[in-house]
Formats: C-alpha cells, structure tokens, sequence
C-alpha cells in the first residue's frame, strides 16, 4: 500500500493511527522500526514530520504462527463474552511462554479454553494478551478474543484515561507516609540488569503510584493499597521499595526475615480491574477476591 501525502502533518505514527484504524499505535510504530513502513523508500522513525509530496509505503506482514500447545489447566474465571475474557490469575502461573517456561502458562490455558480463538492482530507473539503480571502476581487480567477488543484495550492501557488497576500489597515494614503519591522514573538496575530501579529523570520512564495504608499489624507489616496511573515492568514493587516498605516474600527486591509472618509467595494482588468494554462501550469493573494468604491482614470480613 503506498498513500501520498497532500498537506503538511505532525508525524508519522499519528497520521498512520489516524489511516489504519484496526492496528494500535504501539503495533504501527513497531512497523515503522522494523521497517514495514518508510517514508519516500528510506527507513522512518515514529515521530518524523510529514511534508506534502512524502510518499508512505507500507507492508504489513503476516502473522507469524507460535508453537504453542493448548493444555487443559485450571482457570479462575471472573467474566467471559464474545470479545474477552476476565481471570483470577493464580499466584505462580507465568502468563505467556518464554525461555525457562516453554508451557503451562496462561496463553496455554486460554487456547484450550478458548478453542484457540484468541486475538493475534501483533503478529507475534502474545495472542490476546493485552496487559501482564508477574508470574508471583495473582489477581485480576484482561485477555482480548477479538481483534476489535485487542486494539481499544491496548489503546485504553497505553492512554490511562479509562482503565482503573488498583492492587493490594503486605509490605514487610511501614511506609514513609501512611498516604502519598509517589512519581519518579523507573529504568533498568545501572548494576543488577534483572531488576528494575528508580532512575534520575531524564532516563527511564515515568511512573506514577498512589498508595494508602489499609492495616498495620504489631510486627511491623502493612497492608497496602496501591493505585495504578502508568504501567511499567514491576513498578509497585520498585516504588514500595523505594518509600522504605518492601513486598512481603518479594524475592528481588525485598530481604527475608525469621521475625516475619511465614508466607511463602509474594504478596501482591491485582484486586480490581476496570476499563471501557470494546463492545459496549459501558464502564465494566472486575474484583478478584483475597487468596488465603491475605486474610491476615484484611482488617474486616467486606474486604474479602
């Protein structure tokens, strides 16, 4: 497909989001660096000013097939319709196959579930996954089955304007403050390349989380609420860290104790999950009850 342009535009990936409406913003600038997009027959990046008389070619290349083998496994089901699917995911289930974890991961159980109906409009890689958690995470995920579900959750997750993910932590010692917000920029370990850290601004990415102490307990420990606004790789764990209140049991960045309440999981939830649904555009909003672990810490029976 080749499109000329006729009047001065801002840049490239606006005007391609603007054409090529069943593809999401992060898929077409993946295009354009890959280099399925260019501009005038040269290599384009995403923010490039269009000028009249650019000429835009652009290929989109088939999906690529994964070797990815449906398996009968235990699904804790919130919500089910024709577009997506609303799990509990279990604390320890790995949500898509990676090196060191071939299957018996969610993608795994969903293809048997779903019949292998799952939405692929990335090509690659993760079908119908539209967002993650940690494999030591448990609690509430959204899983797209159509193409038209997998482009508005992802533009609804990449925008932040109308999706809710609150989460519930027991951190190992108390906060600074018993409420904040807390905003920095989280980037790679300058160090420690598996973990993430909070970085001086002007690297990494900008990240934001409000928190509140729900639940003190004599020895120390905390329940926390945490409310997401940005959505970087293990950002609660790095942020209660970073205000002095380590996870529970977080085995990256939190220290074992024999003084703590013996847990052997991580002690994070994804309580509520909240977004517009792609089909009727009604604000739907999804709980994932406490696992066992947690009662401990919840200071009255309606949070269960």
């Amino acid at each position: 497909m080749q499109i000329e342009i006729d009047t001065q535009h801002a840049r490239l990936d606006a005007f391609l989001a603007s054409r090529l409406k069943d593809h999401s913003r992060s898929r077409l600038q993946e295009l354009v660096k890959e280099g399925h997009i260019l501009v005038n027959d040269s290599r384009a990046k995403p923010k490039q000013t269009l000028n009249p008389g650019d000429l835009i070619s652009i290929t989109i290349p088939e999906p690529v097939e994964l070797e990815l083998i449906a398996q009968d496994l235990p699904l804790d089901i919130l919500h089910e319709d024709e577009d997506l699917i609303v799990l509990n995911k279990a604390h320890g289930m790995v949500v898509h196959p990676a090196n060191g974890n071939p299957d018996g991961t969610l993608v795994n159980a969903l293809l048997f579930h779903c019949d292998g109906q799952l939405a692929g409009i990335n090509g690659v890689e993760r079908p119908g996954i539209v967002h993650r958690l940690d494999k030591d995470t448990s609690g509430c995920i959204v899983v797209a089955k159509t193409d038209r579900a997998m482009k508005s959750l992802l533009t609804q997750f990449a925008e932040r304007e109308t999706t809710t993910k609150i989460y519930f932590a027991v951190t190992a010692r108390p906060p600074l403050k018993e409420e904040d917000s807390i905003f920095t920029n989280i980037g790679r370990h300058p160090v420690n390349r598996q973990q993430m850290a909070v970085v001086d601004p002007g690297s990494g990415k900008a990240a934001i989380t409000d928190y509140e102490v729900l639940n003190r307990h004599g020895d120390g420990t905390c329940l926390v609420k945490c409310t997401l606004h940005t959505g970087r790789t293990h950002q609660i764990r790095v942020h209660l860290k970073h205000v002095g209140a380590p996870i529970l049991c977080d085995p990256i960045y939190g220290k074992s104790s024999k003084s703590l309440p013996d847990t052997d999981r991580l002690m994070l939830h994804a309580r509520q999950l909240g977004f517009t649904h792609p089909a009727t555009g009604e604000e739907v909003l999804f709980e994932a009850p406490f696992p066992s672990e947690f009662q401990p810490w919840l200071p009255n029976p309606s949070l269960s």
